[in-house]
């Protein structure tokens, strides 16, 4: 894949150098061919029959090359970064898988509804109606609260990693080491932002698709069935839809708001900003992202609620949801498919942040620079030497 001209907005003006064995820009072939004393990485840069077609390899101090990524190179960023920062990586992931899977499971635990009274009267034939809808009303609601309560604990648990791994993935690019304690200094700061933003965003997202249901179900409750509830599917897939839409611009503002130091309305508007021109793009990789990321979870999941179920009496139809066996063994496999997911997809949106700013704003020079990379200039100052983090045009530039 070659640079597009200057005249696209969606590339930025100033590009890597395209000379030197670090540039990949088009350059004149160097003397001597591509066996000759001034070949580039052993003639790599020449295509096939001795013409000059190819490029010479982007500089690489740490987990990815320093030019625009694909989609196998972020994803394969992500997981280089487990794997040679596992202690770090692993020790915070698993410390806030345990916690927030030790929290849903005690709260399952003790105020999920029991379901034996509710599986009793679906089996009654003597029920009446009224009798199943107050029973249905009762256990849907207690449930409803007690999974919303632990999608907030565990919207927290997202936070912390994210705040903590986005730190760890801009080190990472670097080729620096990185402690724990390093990750947790520098991300401290903007956890009560990053845990705004996100609630923030959900809350957008979430009205928004709720508004697509508002005409269906005001037609719905006046008495025209047929008009509301056509009127509620059309609604409630364009409200999905325009939700899609506002997540995946938004979905670069946790990174911005992390490495940029930003504040949550500005991060939203980065975040905006970065995305535009490539919403396809981000949207197929964020979909891959999730795809793999339940792709993993049932793995490891599926295999532990059968076990579960066979402990806790054998297959009968009905799953122990709120066993406490069925629990603790479910939960046991929650935390270690969290352990892996959790940094593999705050890597993917880190890593995605920094190829969007590597197009628009040549974010790769800088990086080059405070990596020492040789033909780019000394190490720019900084607030914490990360140029992914302070470097680049400001934001709103």
């Amino acid at each position: 894949m070659s640079k597009p001209t200057g005249q696209d907005p969606n590339w930025a003006a100033q590009q890597p150098p395209s000379a030197g064995p670090q540039g990949w820009g088009a350059a004149a072939p160097p003397p001597g061919g591509p066996s000759g004393p001034g070949s580039w990485n052993g003639g790599a840069g020449w295509g096939q029959g001795g013409q000059w077609g190819g490029r010479p390899e982007a500089a690489k101090p740490g987990i990815v090359p320093l030019r625009p990524l694909n989609v196998f190179e972020i994803l394969d960023g992500a997981v280089t970064t487990l794997r040679t920062h596992w202690r770090t990586v692993l020790g915070v992931s698993l410390a806030v898988a345990v916690v927030v899977q030790l929290v849903v499971t005690i709260g399952n635990g003790l105020w999920m509804p029991d379901t034996s009274e509710f599986d009793a009267l679906a089996r009654d034939p003597d029920a009446s109606l009224g009798e199943a809808m107050r029973a249905t009303g009762v256990f849907s609601s207690s449930a409803m609260l007690v999974q919303l309560a632990s999608a907030m604990v565990y919207q927290l648990g997202t936070v912390l990693v994210t705040a903590v791994l986005t730190v760890v993935v801009s080190r990472a690019v670097l080729g620096r080491p990185v402690t724990l304690k390093d990750a947790w200094q520098d991300a401290r700061p903007q956890l009560p932002r990053l845990l705004g933003l996100l609630l923030l965003v959900g809350l957008l997202v979430s009205l928004i698709v709720f508004a697509g249901f508002v005409p269906g179900l005001i037609l719905l409750g006046a008495g025209a069935a047929p008009l509301g509830m056509s009127l509620l599917v059309l609604g409630g897939l364009a409200g999905v839809v325009v939700g899609i839409w506002i997540g995946v611009r938004l979905s670069l503002a946790a990174p911005a708001l992390m490495l940029e130091r930003q504040g949550v309305v500005p991060a939203m508007r980065r975040s905006a900003k970065l995305v535009g021109g490539n919403w396809w793009r981000i949207f197929g990789i964020l979909l891959l992202t999730n795809i793999l990321g339940f792709a993993l979870t049932s793995v490891v999941q599926m295999p532990a609620t059968l076990i579960a179920t066979a402990v806790e009496g054998g297959f009968s139809g009905e799953l122990p949801t709120n066993s406490w066996t069925f629990l603790i063994i479910t939960g046991i496999a929650d935390v270690l498919a969290y352990t892996v997911v959790f940094p593999v997809t705050a890597g993917i949106t880190a890593l995605l942040y920094l190829d969007q700013r590597i197009r628009r704003e040549a974010l790769d020079l800088e990086i080059a620079r405070a990596a020492g990379v040789p033909g780019y200039g000394g190490t720019p100052d900084g607030t914490d030497g990360t140029p992914a983090a302070n470097s680049g045009p400001t934001p709103g530039s």
